[in-house]
């Protein structure tokens, strides 16, 4: 039986999300995974198809419609039981500004990015041991350079450093900034590559290297957890938490 992939595309065009979406479909069916593709939200509702899922991939840039607890809560238990998430820059990180629960579950939100399109700055890989990095070195990008506030619980893969653009951040010194991460949520693996503000980004062999590595990495929890017997039971709490 074959791997299923439901692929959310929408939101701002200029992240070019129907491009990006072929890109993935492409690969992911060369996978032998099975790819659905949604242009609207309202495919959340169906927790029972959520569930069926072993990977969501959203590219959903600054969404003009809120993500309301109907939708997002079946997508929470259904990462929570295993089902994977990966995605890169704005169509993951910048979906939907006002949902902090989203924010929290992706592992950051998105900030600024100073210079906006057409900075030249550098990938820094920094886990070199990690099956998803190994073997990728460093690597130079013309693109948007995000500046994320990041959750301190992922595992950071790659960085870039700031400011690249001088502005006001720039009296802090440098630092150094995530990119490139993975975590947990529940039983279902997270992934995610701030790279991705056009499509075009992924013809540099690292940068899709990187994505297509952490999409099948992402792609494996449900099975793992399905072995196992695991489910999102195991994480729920009646406890208010957003």
């Amino acid at each position: 039986m074959s791997r299923k992939v439901l692929i959310l595309c929408g939101g701002w065009e200029g992240h070019e999300p129907k491009l990006l979406t072929g890109r993935f479909k492409k690969f992911l069916e060369a996978e032998n995974f099975e790819v659905s593709v949604s242009e609207t939200l309202a495919v959340l509702e169906d927790k029972g198809r959520l569930m069926e899922l072993d990977l969501f991939i959203p590219i959903w840039t600054m969404a003009k419609e809120e993500l309301p607890k109907l939708y997002f809560e079946p997508l929470l238990e259904a990462i929570g039981s295993g089902v994977g998430l990966a995605g890169c820059h704005g169509g993951m990180c910048d979906a939907f500004r006002n949902n902090v629960a989203w924010q929290f579950l992706t592992g950051a939100n998105w900030v600024a990015h100073p210079g906006c399109d057409g900075v030249p700055y550098r990938i820094n890989i920094i886990s070199k041991s990690n099956p998803l990095t190994e073997g990728i070195k460093d690597f130079d990008v013309c693109s948007e350079q995000y500046y994320l506030h990041v959750d301190p619980a992922n595992e950071v893969l790659a960085t870039t450093r700031f400011p690249t653009i001088k502005w006001y951040h720039s009296a802090n010194g440098e630092v150094d900034v995530p990119q490139v991460w993975t975590r947990k949520w529940g039983y279902g693996r997270v992934f995610y590559n701030a790279l991705g503000h056009h499509n075009d980004v992924f013809d540099i062999p690292e940068a899709w290297e990187l994505m297509k590595r952490g999409i099948l990495w992402a792609a494996e929890s449900k099975g793992i957890a399905t072995a196992k017997g695991f489910t999102a039971d195991d994480f729920k709490s009646e406890k208010r938490m957003y």
